[in-house]
């Protein structure tokens, strides 16, 4: 079931752009977040925050929320457990819950993410108003966007940030075996979404040329549009140049002399002579950073060794032991390799750093001291340390790949290298290093590059002229800003958000049996259709459901609940949710429960098409107690699931959480309708717990004595009215028309 979701205090713009992003895993807070912590905390955290907010200082945005995921947990900090955070006066970050309370690795919520698309549309619906576009950062929330999108038929913008196909190869060229690439990294499912993903994609923004031609290139799929290159911004405010202090007291402030005065005593406790100058890599603990390599390059040249220190800041630790694989063995094998070089006193190894106050003033420390900075990444899409560096004056030394390209092209800072040489890498930091001229060059370049080619400003500015030509010249919620279909109707999504009323009715005998009652009930509810939504609930599959609409000239409902409550189905296009799949699967055995009852010889297996994935069906007279021995089968093997016996031969085999009154429940929750607002219709048994639930109930007049000893129970409306002529005649009775 989904979640309810709460609605923030704060009242957000009403003008202007409304744009969501969301980004799933890792842990994002917009104080002080907890960079290099783990894998999946690194610059897609601070690339997504630094977005929000700069979109949110646009003049033409009136709101910007950003997903993520709620964990309270108690390893980590509360902050993560607060549903709702101001990140700045347009912009606030959105906690859902997803995959339980626990924090995990990214790979490990890819079953999950379905909760997250339900939890997403229950905002939605709560917070009274649809997002004009939904951009999805990575293949996870890519995918989550995907289904948003979809819903309420808003264009879908997506951010890779990496792809899969390119990791797989990387992996593969460093032997990672099949299994163990799947077990660990779930790659192929990965893989499989994005190629949706690109398919589906309104617009993809990457930093790179490189992204398109040696990522996007080696999927089957092709964007609906070339990608947008945009390159990702700084915060200015925060990357000044290292000489800016000496010409501005105002920012040589009490607190800048306390965070410099800390970083010093942590640097120098590693070295002895601290007065070279030193070289710098700060990065996550993943192999592909390619930390032993900038190791070795250091280690095995004498005079490097000699003219400077070294500094890596390898995320945040505090056990090694209790880290996950991949950081445990990259983080050993940085202290075995300081070992073999015997590079005490001269290598620092520091066990955390705060981003938002230390990293900026670490990087200028290292330009006063007349240090370079180093990314050996093996594979790098952008580099945003790269550019942080740059703005505060420290050259860099980049791995020949991707984004340093870019970046080394646009501000002529630094020199490229083959990551995978490590004489090339020590040679471009000497190069840097020694000569006093060059080092100056570097520097005063990237301080002028970055300030005009990556200001978050610029980012902004073509980012919202790209989404423009996405959007329809309407204002944002004005009618029919949504995408339409079929005589002008809505989006699904959209829809059941904006209506109050909601009919649900059977379709045997309830609203098929008398044609000219059905017509004008179809006729009430197109014309209250901009207030009454309607569905079907029915014990047909999706595909006898569609005969029957077909024979009976039906127009198309907003919902179809079929299989007896284990399927849902969304129109004009049979969009099946997949959150409520999800839902019912716990504890669902079929095949345990067809052995079960595969000795009971009185049972005859339906048709084909009566059998679905969550519902099992059989023929059944009922007589001698052969109902209470299926019960008894499936209780002596402790078979979790429900039996639903109707019409005196329709058994179904359900699972625990599916029937049709508990699928209505789901949709109570899911598009916050409020349960006095909807009206149940049904005339048998398998009617009967949606009828008795917290919603209207209605009992057609032609109704079989399965329902009579429901008769007198509140909220529960007999009507003397047979078939369809009932169901009007109950929608009067409730006030619904």
């Amino acid at each position: 079931m989904p979640a309810t979701i709460s609605i923030g205090d704060r009242t957000m713009h009403k003008d202007g752009l409304y744009i969501m992003h969301i980004s799933i895993h890792g842990l994002v807070r917009s104080s002080s977040p907890e960079l290099g912590r783990d894998a999946d905390t690194g610059g897609q955290v601070k690339y997504v925050l630094e977005l929000a907010k700069s979109l949110g200082d646009v003049e033409q945005v009136g709101r910007v929320d950003l997903l993520t995921r709620l964990i309270d947990d108690r390893r980590l900090s509360s902050d993560y457990a607060v549903p709702f955070e101001i990140i700045s006066d347009k912009a606030q970050l959105v906690r859902l819950p997803c995959g339980g309370k626990k924090y995990v690795r990214k790979e490990l919520l890819w079953p999950h993410l379905e909760e997250f698309v339900d939890n997403t549309i229950t905002f939605i619906t709560k917070q009274g108003r649809t997002p004009d576009l939904v951009h999805g950062h990575y293949a996870d929330a890519g995918y989550v966007a995907m289904e948003i999108a979809a819903a309420f038929d808003v264009p879908f913008v997506f951010t890779g940030h990496s792809l899969g196909r390119n990791k797989r190869n990387k992996l593969i060229a460093d032997g990672l075996k099949k299994a163990k690439m799947e077990s660990q990294y779930k790659i192929g499912l990965r893989i499989d979404r994005e190629e949706r993903i690109i398919e589906a994609a309104d617009m993809i923004v990457v930093s790179t040329q490189q992204e398109i031609e040696e990522q996007y290139g080696l999927y089957r799929n092709t964007p609906q549009a070339p990608p947008e290159v945009i390159a990702p911004g700084l915060d200015l405010e925060a990357f000044y140049p290292y000489y800016d202090i000496q010409f501005d007291p105002e920012l040589f402030s009490d607190e800048v002399k306390q965070i410099r005065t800390t970083l010093l005593k942590e640097l120098h406790r590693f070295w002895m002579v601290p007065e070279k100058p030193f070289i710098l890599a700060l990065c996550r603990p993943d192999h592909r950073k390619n930390i032993a390599g900038l190791i070795n390059a250091y280690g095995n040249d004498k005079e490097l060794r000699a003219v400077a220190n070294l500094a890596i800041f390898a995320g945040i630790r505090s056990n090694i032991v209790e880290m996950e694989e991949n950081e445990k063995a990259v983080l050993t094998d940085m202290l075995l390799h300081m070992d073999r070089y015997d590079l005490y006193g001269k290598l620092a190894i520091p066990k955390r750093h705060d981003f938002a106050t230390e990293v900026p003033e670490l990087y200028r420390l290292c330009a006063q001291s007349g240090g370079v900075f180093v990314n050996p990444a093996l594979v790098e899409p952008f580099g945003l340390t790269l550019i942080e560096a740059s703005a505060c004056g420290v050259p860099i030394v980049a791995t020949d790949d991707g984004g340093p390209r870019d970046i080394v092209a646009n501000c002529s800072n630094g020199i490229l290298v083959d990551a995978t040489d490590s004489i090339q890498i020590a040679t471009a930091i000497k190069t840097i290093l020694l000569d006093k001229q060059q080092w100056t060059m570097f520097s005063n370049n990237g301080i002028n590059g970055v300030r005009s080619h990556y200001s978050w400003r610029a980012h902004c500015e073509r980012y919202l002229e790209a989404v423009k030509r996405l959007l329809p010249d309407q204002e944002p919620d004005a009618p029919g800003l949504a995408g339409e279909y079929g005589n002008g109707r809505p989006s699904f999504g959209r829809r059941l958000t904006n209506v109050r009323h909601l009919l649900i009715t059977d379709i045997d005998n309830t609203l098929v049996g008398d044609d000219p009652a059905m017509n004008r009930l179809f006729a009430l509810l197109e014309e209250k259709r901009d207030a009454l939504a309607w569905g079907v609930a029915t014990g047909r599959s999706l595909e006898l459901t569609i005969e029957v609409m077909t024979e009976y000239n039906f127009p198309t409902p907003d919902i179809m609940i079929c299989s007896v409550g284990t399927e849902i189905y969304y129109g004009p296009d049979f969009r099946m949710d997949k959150g409520w799949q999800q839902h019912i699967s716990w504890q669902w055995q079929a095949e345990a429960i067809k052995k079960a009852l595969a000795a009971l010889d009185f049972l005859v297996s339906q048709e084909a098409e009566g059998q679905r994935s969550h519902k099992i069906s059989y023929y059944l007279e009922e007589k001698d107690g052969r109902l209470q021995r299926v019960y008894d089968a499936l209780e002596a093997v402790r078979l979790r699931c429900q039996v639903i016996y109707s019409h005196g031969q329709f058994l179904d085999i359900l699972p625990l959480r599916a029937s049709k009154g508990k699928a209505i429940e789901y949709l109570i929750q899911k598009y916050d309708f409020s349960p006095r607002h909807i009206m149940v219709a049904g005339d048998s048994g398998n009617d009967a717990d949606m009828i008795q639930g917290r919603t209207r109930g209605l009992v057609v007049g032609n109704h079989s004595e399965e329902l009579e000893h429901l008769r007198g129970t509140p909220n529960i409306y007999f009507s003397p009215e047979p078939y369809a002529a009932g169901i009007v005649d109950g929608l009067r009775h409730y006030g619904f028309v």
